[in-house]
């Protein structure tokens, strides 16, 4: 007879993104670790990844992703393959190491079936909810009034609720995906954790630049899935305004991420005439991030005003924060609540006025140092991922029980700014483009 394990077993699944990739889904592994849990994952394969792996003591199973799809029949065919592979996997998981508890992070919605299946063996569900997808699917196609598109709505409405219904506890990113949990689905406030998806401020802070000269451009970041409701397009927009509108020849822009729009994304850039100031990475890790945010001047959050963005908390504003770099978005409620007074916001779809923001940040040295250190500050001091791992580890303590004891925090690497430091800040912001004079007299600390 198989002798249990001492510490709970965790089973994390997800198919929107591999992992590590998936960097929320990654600090909720390592956070459950450095508890002392045990944590397996299944996810699909990204570009070159092996079929299993073991990272950090998290073993992480991957299967092959299923054909991009096209069309109501296409994403019906991608859920069904990835829920079979998924729940094939599962049973593999357990045969080496039975789990106590899954957690499934959507989208889709499709996964509380297979906790269903794991209950008859005691199994307790958590509902890591990423995404509100009836918002989604408004957000990409508007009300529909069509006999299948009310139908479609209406399918994930309904697996939204069936999901709510099978969930033991429910985490939720931010307050305002808290209260549909509540409200829409019928839960009790004990049984929804908010657990927002900040970043480890502690690894994602500015690094020194290899260079000690100023580089010869401003550069604008983005950071992120490219997907329809990404809107990654407003950026080539207003790129295009900046240089060749308006004649700038100190800005360039990278985007840093992969997605659906990849490619239409890409034929858009050229079609724009910005080949020679826009670089696409694709996908990155972590090394290549902190590098490029390091270096950027301002990071953009393109994401328009809908019904899904409205209230979706955008990791990249927070990890653009964590890097001390000021940023400008379209005024969104949850991108308030994480940007607070920390970023410039424009009018949803006011292109001009987005252009016009990022122009005087660019003009106004003074100004972006303040942003940085008001950034910066908020991002470890409100928004830093350590409190919310100890909220989200609770959640799993409450489920079975256990007592811990805390982890000690890890230690800071030497190439690291001093963000502690008001004057090596504002040297640092300064050196992240061509020397500029300030227009304004902004206290960094102000």
């Amino acid at each position: 007879m198989r002798k249990a394990a001492s510490a709970p077993h965790v089973l994390i699944v997800v198919q929107n993104l591999p992992v590590p990739l998936d960097r929320r889904v990654w600090l909720e592994c390592r956070a459950l670790r450095e508890a002392g849990y045990a944590v397996s994952v299944i996810c699909p394969k990204g570009p070159g990844d092996p079929s299993r792996e073991t990272l950090d003591g998290v073993r992480v199973h991957k299967y092959r992703p299923a054909p991009e799809a096209s069309g109501a029949l296409g994403y019906l065919v991608e859920f069904v393959y990835s829920w079979v592979r998924t729940a094939l996997l599962s049973v593999r998981v357990w045969r080496e190491q039975p789990f106590q508890l899954l957690q499934a992070c959507n989208p889709p919605d499709t996964y509380w079936a297979l906790a269903r299946l794991w209950k008859w063996r005691g199994v307790r569900f958590v509902y890591d909810q990423h995404d509100l997808n009836p918002e989604l699917f408004l957000s990409r196609f508007g009300e529909p009034t069509g006999l299948g598109g009310r139908a479609q709505l209406g399918l994930l409405r309904w697996l939204e609720r069936r999901t709510y219904r099978t969930a033991d506890h429910v985490i939720s990113t931010n307050g305002s995906y808290q209260r549909v949990a509540i409200e829409r689905g019928h839960l009790a406030p004990e049984q929804v954790t908010v657990v927002r998806s900040g970043p480890d401020t502690r690894v994602m802070r500015p690094i020194l630049p290899a260079a000690s000269v100023p580089p010869p451009r401003h550069q604008l970041a983005y950071l992120g899935v490219m997907g329809p409701q990404d809107n990654v397009e407003v950026v080539l927009e207003v790129v295009h305004e900046l240089v060749h509108v308006r004649g700038r020849d100190d800005v360039e822009a990278v985007l840093m991420g992969f997605g659906d729009c990849f490619d239409d994304l890409v034929r858009r850039s050229h079609e724009l005439g910005l080949d020679d100031v826009v670089t696409f990475t694709g996908r990155v890790g972590l090394p290549e991030i902190a590098t490029r945010l390091s270096a950027a001047a301002v990071g953009l959050c393109p994401d328009r005003k809908t019904p899904l963005n409205d209230v979706s908390t955008m990791n990249k504003t927070m990890e653009y924060m964590a890097y001390a770099l000021p940023s400008v978005a379209f005024d969104l409620v949850e991108t308030r609540v994480s940007g607070a007074e920390t970023c410039l916001y424009v009018e949803s779809g006011d292109l001009t006025g987005f252009a016009d923001a990022v122009e005087r940040l660019l003009d106004d040295s003074g100004l972006r140092c303040h942003l940085a250190r008001a950034a910066r500050t908020r991002a470890s001091e409100v928004l830093d991922w350590r409190p919310q791992a100890a909220a989200y580890v609770g959640v799993y303590d409450r489920l079975t029980g256990r007592d811990r004891q805390d982890v000690p925090r890890e230690t800071v690497a030497a190439s690291y700014v001093d963000v502690e430091s008001d004057e090596e800040l504002r040297r640092f912001v300064l050196a992240r483009g061509p020397v500029a004079p300030a227009r304004h007299d902004h206290a960094l600390g102000a």
